[in-house]
């Protein structure tokens, strides 16, 4: 399976970099299997680093060798999805001993409706009610050293 990392900068060696920012399934190297996605997501690093280039580092993974690992796999935008990202959005502590964590991304489009959810004006069942209309796309959240191990450097692309 092939997945990108957009950033300002070429990726040739993931780290886990842990960021005091709040991000959907917490610390880690974040992918996504759509190339339209990682492409924005490397737009949007240059416009808020102001330095690099849009660059998507593409990376191969034998998707048998995840059956080694701990993996939490998000299907939709659940209420289990939204608990979950939710909880890292806002800091909180959180039981996360996953090598990996897959599922639908909390992009600018969802953000409205999140940020009333968070803020207590959506309950989960009127937030998941206007996400359902939303096309989101995927993220990997590779969390542990084991987890990045097994992505291999296919290349990379220059926009």
């Amino acid at each position: 399976m092939k997945l990108y990392h957009g950033s300002n900068l070429e990726v040739k060696n993931p780290k886990l970099l842990h960021h005091v920012r709040a991000l959907d399934f917490g610390s880690g190297f974040y992918l996504t299997s759509s190339l339209e996605q990682a492409s924005r997501w490397s737009q949007l690093k240059v416009k808020r680093q102001r330095n690099g280039k849009p660059i998507v580092s593409v990376f191969e993974i034998d998707e048998a060798k995840l059956l080694d690992l701990s993996v939490l796999t998000f299907d939709n935008a659940s209420a289990d999805w939204l608990r979950f990202i939710s909880s890292h959005r806002r800091l909180e502590i959180v039981e996360d001993d996953w090598d990996v964590v897959v599922g639908p991304v909390a992009n600018d489009n969802t953000m409205p409706v999140l940020n009333l959810y968070f803020k207590g004006s959506y309950d989960e069942e009127e937030a998941l009610k206007r996400l359902l209309p939303k096309k989101l796309k995927d993220q990997y959240a590779f969390k542990t050293e084991k987890a990045l191990k097994l992505l291999i450097l296919k290349g990379v692309i220059e926009l």
